[in-house]
């Protein structure tokens, strides 16, 4: 075995991969073999660092130097710089971990500080690709416990003291799950995990997958053990490509080793796992759509009851958990449930991985204790607002949550604090707004999602979702009528009632939450003809300030509807027959001499 006296940890997730992430791997294996240097230093593909706002990223350790936004022509400066001579190259250091004499390390950087790596704990650490760096990570040592020493029952009171809740939206107890499905005789039963993450701008369970696959398997097979199943499922969209290769890498190492497949540990105890790729409908994220689609139908939620614990896939018991809920699973057995406990609320134990994204400087993936507050995450770990811009509101829970306005930035994220504002945790998309957001336009935009990925099976959702998108257009359009708000607040409570399973129930979601805290912006857009935020083009004016303008013909020459005219060093004005509204007039002006009203 080769001791290294240096690895090199580069982020091989989609969004890095995106940047090139795999090119510079390349290079700097190219570069270090030239220099002489690959017996002394290792480059690792690992899955994503979570952040994605500075990627690609470079970590090279034991020091945790920390390397953002690198690109293939830096991989050459790096290796000579840093590698050979012993200098880090400063220019190419993430912000923070520069200071007059010293260099951080990434652990010290504040976006890491405040979180605690659970479901996380081997991304952007090993490499995803090699079984033996999660098994030195003591992968697969909960199962071999697990099958060698402990009974069904023992596995599963393991996770029910843990009081693991499911990380899918819903927060069910995943141990009460698998007991159901544990104590429901058949002679076939089915260990799903759902993969297939369609809230808008999420990306939690992709970078599990990517980061770290093995983690799933040992989980699901951990959970076919405790209930008696012999065959696994992970339904993953097609269009997670590196998540798919590395799932499927994964699998085919596992049963390589024996710890999937027959016999596993040398016990009687057998496991198989498969793939199914997914379309891409969102409404298959819902747990009996999902089944529909592995069976081969069209993905259509099932009336309930029965629950899919009794009858779920091909009308067997069947368990189903997201790919965090599974994540979190074998550490749990490694370091007890009175450890996982000890971690976040007393309802909520754990953590919570959310993908950050909107008006935020640091972007991308987090995880926090349950119960840490929503300005922690906001603005300690993901750095405030860009542009000196004014915090407004916090989108949690994706298509089906709430926004939550500033008032409330100092309430803990978990399950039933969320719930009270009339947000929900959702899956793990968190979308920041500022000053300039609509949230009329916040509403529209995802109510149209909903409508787009209805399946259409029962009526309140396929109508109901789309006469409230009409009616959200009209007052967008500057033609709300007295009498829209009160339709809204009727088919929201209709629709939340009476649709078939949880994308119907919870579509209204946007348009509650922002009526609640936003009902002036509503009244504004519906009474006034205006939008606060400046936001909505069809109800925006353009206006040129004559003291500010001093005729310089800049808006004029870029206005792409020639919708300006003026003499040379005279104020000029905007037609606003032919105005477009597109705003490159307000770009353009050096004197800022032009406003939207």
């Amino acid at each position: 075995m080769n001791l290294y006296r240096a690895h090199v940890l580069v982020c091989g997730g989609t969004g890095c991969h995106s940047s090139n992430s795999d090119k510079i791997i390349e290079r700097m294996e190219e570069k270090i073999k030239e220099k002489e240097l690959d017996k002394e230093i290792k480059v690792i593909k690992t899955g994503c660092f979570g952040l994605c706002e500075s990627g690609p990223n470079m970590v090279v350790y034991p020091e945790g130097i920390f390397y953002n936004h690198v690109k293939v022509s830096d991989v050459d400066e790096i290796v000579e710089e840093h590698f050979f001579k012993g200098r880090p190259v400063k220019r190419l250091l993430y912000k923070e971990v520069q200071e007059e004499n010293n260099i951080k390390s990434v652990n010290d950087v504040n976006f890491y500080k405040k979180q605690t790596r659970v479901a996380l704990r081997n991304c952007g650490v090993i490499d995803p690709e090699n079984i033996e760096e999660y098994i030195a990570y003591n992968g697969y040592q909960a199962l071999a416990k697990a099958v060698t020493e402990m009974t069904p029952l023992e596995v599963i009171q393991v996770v029910k003291d843990s009081g693991l809740r499911g990380r899918g939206g819903a927060g069910f107890p995943t141990g009460r799950k698998w007991e159901e499905a544990y104590k429901y005789k058949s002679d076939k039963k089915y260990i799903v995990c759902n993969a297939d993450e369609g809230d808008p701008g999420a990306f939690m369970d992709r970078s599990i997958l990517e980061g770290d696959p093995h983690s799933v398997l040992e989980a699901m097979a951990l959970a076919g053990y405790a209930v008696g199943s012999d065959q696994g499922f992970i339904y993953v969209r097609a269009e997670y490509p590196i998540a798919v290769q590395r799932l499927q890498t994964a699998i085919d190492q596992a049963k390589e080793y024996g710890v999937l497949g027959k016999n596993i540990f040398g016990t009687d105890f057998s496991f198989d796992i498969e793939l199914r790729l997914g379309a891409g409908a969102f409404v298959c994220g819902e747990a009996s759509a999902l089944m529909e689609s592995i069976e081969g139908r069209r993905g259509m939620p099932r009336n309930k009851p029965p629950r899919t614990a009794h009858k779920g896939l091909w009308q067997q018991p069947t368990v189903l958990n997201n790919v965090e809920t599974f994540a979190n699973i074998p550490i749990i057995f490694q370091k007890g449930p009175e450890w996982f406990r000890s971690i976040g609320t007393e309802k909520s134990p754990g953590t919570k991985v959310f993908a950050l994204g909107g008006k935020i400087v640091n972007t991308g993936l987090v995880e926090i204790p349950m119960g840490t507050t929503l300005r922690e995450i906001i603005f300690d770990i993901g750095g405030g607002i860009p542009n000196g811009k004014e915090f407004k509101a916090v989108q949690t829970g994706g298509p089906s949550g709430g926004c939550i306005p500033k008032e409330y930035l100092d309430t803990p994220v978990d399950f039933e604090s969320l719930s009270r504002l009339g947000s929900i945790m959702g899956s793990g998309g968190m979308i920041v707004m500022d000053e300039d957001n609509c949230m009329v336009d916040i509403a529209k935009f995802f109510l149209d999602f909903t409508v787009e990925e209805s399946c259409g099976k029962c009526t309140p959702c396929r109508i109901g979702t789309k006469r409230m998108s009409e009616i959200l257009d009209r007052i967008t359009s500057g033609k709300g009528e007295p009498g829209d708000i009160e339709k809204l607040e009727e088919l929201s409570k209709v629709i939340t009632d009476s649709a078939l399973c949880g994308l119907g129930q919870t579509a209204s979601n946007p348009i509650i939450s922002t009526l609640k805290y936003f009902r002036n912006e509503y009244e504004s857009h519906i009474f006034e003809k205006t939008c606060p935020a400046g936001n909505c083009r069809k109800l925006l004016s353009f206006v040129i300030v004559e003291e500010k303008c001093k005729g310089c013909g800049l808006c004029a020459r870029n206005c792409p509807a020639s919708a300006i005219s003026g003499a040379k060093a005279k104020p000029h004005h905007i037609d606003k027959e032919k105005c477009i509204k597109c705003g490159a007039c307000i770009e353009r002006c050096p004197f800022n001499a032009i406003i939207k009203k």
